[in-house]
């Protein structure tokens, strides 16, 4: 369905074989040889959340992106795979868009995360303006997710998102405000969780 124009949310996008697939796609990216980090945001406090950047690295002190995690362990960054691409594209396709997904970032949420409400606007402004979306995939335990308007002070509306569940971000939306509020541990399916995985595409 479409909540705004240009933002739509896909319950069950993913049925629950590739929800399996996918959760143990991304924990074996996570514990890899470039393995998941919580990051140092800045003025010094650490995320809730650990995250792992595919295609791309986003740099918490900076806000850019870059080839290597300067701001950790200066390792180089894995590549977004083939399967995680396909999948950004099929549900961009579905809302009426295309994307070139080059850079996911892999966030994992346990029962404290959160994540404030923010803009995603750390792509090139060219890619901003021609309103190129953001694929947001939810895997495990539900999240509840908000979604406000263009400044901070539009007051945000909650959906709650399931495992499987997908939020497409583009056109007019591409800069409304979100966050994650609350995990509803233990309501993972089986085989995912415990915790979640959201994957956000973007196309730098």
């Amino acid at each position: 369905m479409e909540l705004y124009p240009g933002l739509f949310f896909y319950q069950g996008f993913l049925a629950a074989a590739g929800q399996r697939s996918l959760w143990q796609e991304c924990a074996s990216l996570v514990s890899g040889p470039v393995p998941m980090y919580v990051p140092t945001a800045r003025g010094g406090s650490k995320m809730s959340v650990g995250m792992l950047c595919l295609g791309r690295h986003w740099n918490a002190q900076t806000y850019g992106y870059e080839d290597r995690r300067s701001d950790f362990d200066g390792l180089a960054v894995p590549p977004v795979p083939a399967s995680f691409a396909e999948l950004a594209r099929a549900a961009a396709s579905r809302a009426g868009y295309t994307i070139e997904p080059d850079l996911c970032i892999l966030n994992r949420y346990d029962a404290e995360s959160r994540m404030g409400v923010h803009q995603d606007k750390d792509e090139r402004p060219e890619t901003i303006a021609s309103g190129v979306p953001i694929v947001s995939v939810s895997i495990g335990d539900t999240a509840r997710f908000v979604i406000g308007g263009f400044t901070r002070k539009d007051r945000p509306a909650p959906i709650m998102l399931r495992s499987g569940d997908v939020i497409v971000m583009g056109g007019a939306s591409r800069l409304r405000f979100h966050g994650v509020t609350r995990i509803l541990t233990g309501t993972a399916p089986a085989g995912t969780g415990p915790g979640r995985f959201n994957l956000t595409f973007r196309q730098w």
